[in-house]
C-alpha cells in the first residue's frame, strides 16, 4: 500500500497502515509530533504503537533539532542475522541442549559476563577499534563514570523484554530449509542511563516549556546540550552494534561446537532505534527511527515477528516519502500488562508449538498473540521493502 496522510498536523505525517487501526494514544502522539516547529515530516510504519514520548514504529525527520525521547532509552537497539551452509536436517536432534548451550554462553536478562569479553579471543569477531571505543567511554558527557565496569561486562549480553536469540529455518523458495542465526538487542544499561540523563536535561530547557508533551523535549543545533547528546548518542549506537557483533560471534561458536561443518555468510545488521543525518530534497535532516529500520534501495534489513511466528529478511526499495525506512517488526497489539491478563502459560505453549523456548509465566507478555500479524505488516509496506527470505524459528532464547 502507499501512505495515507494523518489529518490535523502542521508537518506531513504519512501512515503506512489503516489510520483507523492506530490506537488513540498513539494517534495523538503522532499529531503532537507533527505540530513541532522543527519537524520536516513523519513516516508511520505498519507496526506503529504507543510509546513513551514518540510512537514506536515512527520515523521523525527534524531540521536542526533532536528529541531524545523519540530515540528511546535503548539507543541503537537492532538486529543481526547470518545465513549458514546448514539445512534443518543438520541441526542436533536435541534442540533443548543447543538452547542451554546458548544460554550458558551469552548472558540473558540482568546477567552479565563475569569478566569483560576479550574480542581478540572470540573467533570471527573483528578486532579493530576496540581500544579507541572503550577510551571513548571516558569522554562521555553524561555522568556515568561509575558504570564503566558494568558496561564492559554487559558487552556481549542479551538483556530481557523483547530481546531474543534464535536459530531459524528458511521457509519456501530455492533455499527452503537453510539455517539462519538471528538476534535482537541494544546498548544495554549504559544506553538506558545515557538516554535518561539527556532526556532529563532536555525537559529543563526554556524552548521546551510549551510543548504538547514534555517527553517531546528537543535539543536544538549549535548548543552545548545538543553537542553533548549527539556525542553520547553516537558512542551508545556503537556500543549496541558491537554488543550484537560479540553475541553473534559467540552464537556462531556455539553452533560450530554442535555442528563442526557449519560455515557462515556475511552477517546482516541494522539498528532500529537510532539517529542518522540524511539529506532529502537537498535539505540535511536528522532522521530518528524509533522502531524502524533504514531501507535505502538495495539495503538488506531484518523484520522480526514474535517468538512463534518467524521473521523476514528484506531488501529496501528506497522510498523517500518514508525517509528510506521500513518497520522494525510486527509491533505490539496490546501492552505487556494486558497480555499477562489475557493469556496463560497454556496459551503460550500452544502458540509456540514446535519452538524450543521458555514456556513459563515470565515470558507470557511476549506471546505471539500480543503482537500484530506479521504477514499483514509486511504486505502494508510493499512499496518500502521486498521480501528476500521468510524465516521460522526452531530455537528461541529470551531474557
Amino acid at each position: 500500500m502507499s501512505f495515507t496522510l494523518l489529518p490535523g498536523t502542521r508537518a506531513p505525517v504519512r501512515v503506512w497502515t489503516d489510520p483507523a487501526t492506530i490506537e488513540d494514544q498513539a494517534a495523538q502522539q503522532l499529531r503532537n509530533i507533527g505540530t513541532l516547529p522543527w519537524v520536516d515530516g513523519v513516516a508511520v510504519m505498519p507496526d506503529v504503537h504507543y510509546g513513551k514520548g514518540a510512537t514506536v514504529g515512527s520515523v521523525i525527520a527534524m531540521r536542526q533539532a533532536l528529541a531524545p525521547a523519540a530515540v528511546g532509552v535503548d539507543i541503537g537497539c537492532g538486529m543481526s542475522a547470518v545465513r549458514t551452509n546448514l539445512v534443518d536436517a543438520d541441526l542436533p536432534d536435541d534442540l533443548g541442549k543447543l538452547r542451554r548451550a546458548i544460554e550458558s554462553t551469552i548472558p540473558v536478562g540482568f546477567n552479565a559476563h563475569d569478566d569483560p569479553v576479550n574480542p581478540h579471543r572470540v573467533h570471527g569477531l573483528p578486532t579493530a577499534g576496540w581500544d579507541a571505543f572503550w577510551a571513548g567511554f571516558r569522554t562521555l558527557t553524561a555522568d556515568v563514570g561509575g558504570l564503566e565496569t558494568r558496561a564492559t561486562r554487559q558487552m556481549g549480553s542479551l538483556g530481557g523484554g523483547n530481546h531474543f536469540i534464535e536459530v531459524c529455518v528458511e521457509q519456501g523458495g530455492p533455499e527452503a530449509g537453510r539455517v539462519w542465526l538471528m538476534l535482537h538487542s541494544g546498548s544495554r544499561n549504559i544506553g538506558k542511563e545515557l538516554a535518561e540523563r539527556h532526556i532529563a536535561v532536555a525537559r529543563t530547557l526554556p524552548h521546551n516549556a510549551s510543548l504538547p508533551d514534555r517527553d517531546l523535549a528537543v535539543f536544538v543545533a549549535d548548543t552545548p546540550e545538543m553537542d553533548a547528546y549527539r556525542r553520547d548518542l553516537t558512542w551508545a549506537q556503537q556500543y549496541a552494534a558491537r554488543n550484537r557483533a560479540v553475541m553473534l560471534a559467540l552464537l556462531c561458536r556455539v553452533l560450530r561446537e554442535a555442528v563442526p561443518q557449519v560455515r557462515y555468510d556475511e552477517p546482516i545488521s541494522c539498528h532500529h532505534n537510532y539517529v542518522a543525518a540524511e539529506t532529502y530534497g537537498g535539505v540535511e535532516l536528522l532522521v530518528t527511527r524509533k522502531g524502524a529500520i533504514r531501507a535505502g534501495r538495495g539495503e538488506l534489513g531484518i523484520i522480526p515477528g514474535s517468538m512463534g511466528t518467524g521473521s523476514y529478511i528484506v531488501r529496501g526499495l528506497g522510498n523517500d516519502d518514508a525517509y528510506n525506512s521500513a518497520s522494525h517488526g510486527a509491533g505490539r497489539r496490546m501492552s505487556r500488562a494486558k497480555a499477562k491478563k489475557t493469556f496463560t502459560v497454556k496459551d503460550l505453549k500452544e502458540q509456540t508449538t514446535g519452538v524450543e523456548c521458555r514456556k513459563d509465566a515470565g515470558v507470557v507478555d511476549e506471546i505471539p498473540g500480543a503482537y500484530k500479524d506479521l504477514g499483514t505488516v509486511i504486505a502494508e509496506q510493499a512499496d518500502l521493502v521486498e521480501v528476500v527470505a521468510h524465516l521460522k524459528q526452531v530455537v528461541c532464547v529470551k531474557g
